[in-house]
């Protein structure tokens, strides 16, 4: 840990203080990691993001039906 001239770190935090802020911090990465990770397979699940068989003309004819029916709303 690098200290000051004076003895003191440069974050003010003792070396007790600093292990413990890692030990959360490290903690709380690791268990943001895991929920986007169960988060990414959810959303795969759901709508996988790259294109089936069909490639992506399949999902230009989904776009052209969309786009046909949006005078319907407007």
């Amino acid at each position: 840990m690098s200290t000051t001239p004076g003895g003191g770190s440069l974050s003010g935090l003792s070396e007790d203080e600093a292990k413990e802020f890692h030990r959360i911090f490290m903690q709380s990465f690791i268990l943001f990691t895991v929920i986007a990770i169960i988060a990414h397979v959810l959303v795969w699940m759901w709508r996988p993001w790259l294109p089936g068989e069909g490639g992506y003309s399949s999902l230009m004819e989904g776009a052209q039906l969309a786009l046909t029916a949006l005078p319907i709303f407007g």
